[in-house]
């Protein structure tokens, strides 16, 4: 577990955080957002391309563990 107020311990919540704050600055109230926003945002986030898994999106990752089930 990482020690508590350290932001380097924790790469990948740092980096999704990041990721975030191109749709929702700080500051923004949350609850002004709609849904639909929100599942755009959670869609372009989810198809994204991550160096940390060699260029592929937790879509596709997940609809691999998905496949594999059946």
């Amino acid at each position: 577990m990482p020690d508590p107020h350290s932001p380097w311990q924790r790469g990948t919540n740092e980096n999704t955080n990041g990721l975030i704050r191109e749709y929702i600055a700080k500051g923004i109230d949350i609850d002004n957002i709609t849904e639909e926003q929100i599942e755009h945002y959670v869609y372009k986030l989810n198809t994204r391309p991550r160096k940390r898994f060699d260029w592929k999106t937790p879509a596709e990752l997940f609809n691999d563990k998905v496949l594999h089930l059946i």
